[in-house]
């Protein structure tokens, strides 16, 4: 038994810990969870604790249904919210099969192969995210309209709003489990909040995000609210995103960062940049899975809806924040398109895989544009080779089923599953008779 391991054996005993959470997370990214006795947390570690797979979401087929959650001990956090006497903890979990090899299903395992796959040359891949969600109150019923907890815009600072309480709530009870969080601040619409993760290696983050989802719901309830990571929950609102920052380091120098060259950015960094624009299109349906995403990135309001890049240019899909002077380390790009209800696992992985391409195959970078791309008109976006993002789920899936790059990211497995999961989102979307189509139609026609 390793130190870690042994760590958490005694953490359990000396707190009283009564049930032990092994959490991991389906292919769409939702949070699964079975909890564990103290007394099976020895045989966990050594055997893990088997399951049938073949009812979770994209995970395994019927016929080989035996699945085996067993716990990464590094991931061991007591849950605040769970009380302090008799408490409960939680540790995420690798999938494997019943032989013992990594699960090809399990997303965790995605990211960790993409991970591998940039430490063989050399580089780890550090991601900083911007979380954006709606706080709303409770409806009376389903069909109750939805109404923010207050009005108020970016940067608003609400006397005595429940805001400010509810972010103060949910960073206390973040960093309690050991997740840094470095900024926080109402946005732009009525109840929408930001709250941005400290730097740290995508695993990590990955992980920090699917407890950031739960820490966050938790608070929200507490306080008589709920909270939705749904891109674009209100038609006239602008939608939640994610934006992120990322970085390749090799060891402990920043490979994105070049002293005297434009924008301090390295030849490493413009060539992820260049791998991140070339395939955008082939990876939007990982990173904004959904039929709702759509509706944020042809919403306006800041959404990245057109493929390129610039310095501190808000309107590209690809921004280079302003560079510090002396803070070599702090040099990065961001990436506008993801939106709060990616499988972070899974938008991670492909991200990673689309710049390291850039890299690999020396793709070479097209000029920054400097003009709001929102403002321009089409045939001065196609003037400048300003191609769109997919307007749709359906395009996105079109685009992403022809692509190798996300075929091989994310293995065959994944890869269908996915693939079919959104084909039918689509189809039942599709389906809809919609209160616009009443509205507009129904009485006129």
């Amino acid at each position: 038994m390793d130190r870690q391991q042994e760590f958490v054996l005694r953490t359990v005993e000396e707190r009283d810990i009564r049930f032990i959470r092994l959490w991991f997370t389906d292919v769409l990214g939702m949070l699964k969870s079975v909890a564990v006795a103290p007394a099976e947390l020895e045989s966990a570690f050594s055997e893990g604790i088997g399951f049938d797979g073949s009812s979770i979401e994209g995970l395994t087929r019927v016929y080989e249904a035996d699945m085996i959650a067993k716990p990464d001990p590094t991931t061991f956090q007591v849950l605040p919210w769970r009380g302090e006497r008799h408490g409960t903890a939680r540790m995420f979990c690798d999938i494997l099969t019943p032989d013992g090899e990594p699960s090809l299903a399990d997303s965790r395992n995605v990211l960790k192969r993409a991970l591998a796959k940039a430490g063989d040359k050399g580089f780890t891949f550090y991601t900083h995210p911007e979380v954006e969600f709606y706080l709303f109150n409770q409806p009376a019923d389903a069909d109750s309209p939805l109404v923010p907890v207050d009005q108020g815009g970016y940067f608003d600072h609400l006397a005595r709003g429940s805001t400010h309480d509810f972010r103060r709530a949910a960073i206390t009870m973040l960093e309690s489990m050991g997740i840094s969080v470095e900024f926080s601040h109402h946005e732009a619409g009525p109840g929408q909040n930001e709250i941005d993760l400290r730097y740290a290696d995508a695993l990590t983050t990955a992980d920090n995000l699917m407890t950031f989802r739960t820490v966050v719901k938790e608070v929200a309830l507490e306080q008589g609210v709920f909270a939705s990571f749904m891109p674009k929950p209100m038609a006239d609102q602008p939608g939640s995103g994610m934006h992120t920052h990322m970085s390749l380091f090799e060891g402990d120098r920043n490979a994105f960062h070049e002293p005297g060259a434009q924008f301090e950015l390295s030849k490493t960094a413009r060539q992820f940049i260049s791998g991140l624009l070339v395939h955008a299109a082939e990876i939007t349906a990982i990173t904004n899975q959904y039929v709702n995403s759509y509706k944020r990135l042809w919403g306006g309001a800041e959404a990245p809806s057109y493929v390129c890049w610039g310095h501190n240019n808000r309107s590209a899909l690809v921004r280079v924040p302003m560079y510090k002077p002396g803070k070599g380390n702090s040099s990065r790009v961001e990436y506008r398109a993801l939106d709060s209800a990616a499988n972070p696992y899974l938008a991670f992985a492909v991200v990673l895989a689309a710049g390291m391409k850039g890299i690999e195959e020396g793709y070479d970078i097209p000029e920054a544009t400097e003009d709001d791309v929102w403002e321009l008109t089409d045939a001065e976006r196609r003037a400048l080779g300003i191609k769109p993002l997919p307007q749709s789920l359906d395009a996105a899936i079109s685009v992403m089923e022809t692509s190798e790059l996300v075929a091989e990211t994310l293995g065959e497995h994944v890869f269908d599953f996915v693939l079919r999961n959104k084909r039918r989102e689509w189809d039942d979307y599709r389906a809809q008779v919609t209160p616009f189509e009443l509205k507009r139609f129904l009485q006129v026609l």
